[in-house]
């Protein structure tokens, strides 16, 4: 179960995500489903297609059944395995 102590170990690949913030204004606001991740970047599917977003800039809000978590981007900056075995 996905909690604030464990969501940066988790897996964000299938989650709901809302860039809460970014430098590029054009990035704020842009929600919809997490479908792959890099260590620089996130893939997020919307309506409107997919849209890449650079992590270092960003601060997102990521949705599970329950509960919602604010993370900072610059806290997920890794490759996507390095980050879950911490």
């Amino acid at each position: 179960m996905i909690n604030e102590n464990n969501i940066l170990r988790h897996e964000l690949i299938g989650l709901n995500v809302e860039i809460a913030s970014s430098l590029n204004p054009l990035n704020n606001g842009i929600n919809g489903k997490v479908v792959d991740e890099s260590q620089q970047t996130i893939t997020i599917r919307t309506n409107k297609g997919d849209k890449k977003v650079l992590k270092s800039i960003s601060n997102f809000i990521f949705k599970s059944k329950n509960n919602s978590f604010k993370v900072k981007g610059l806290k997920i900056i890794k490759r996507p395995w390095e980050r879950v075995k911490i």
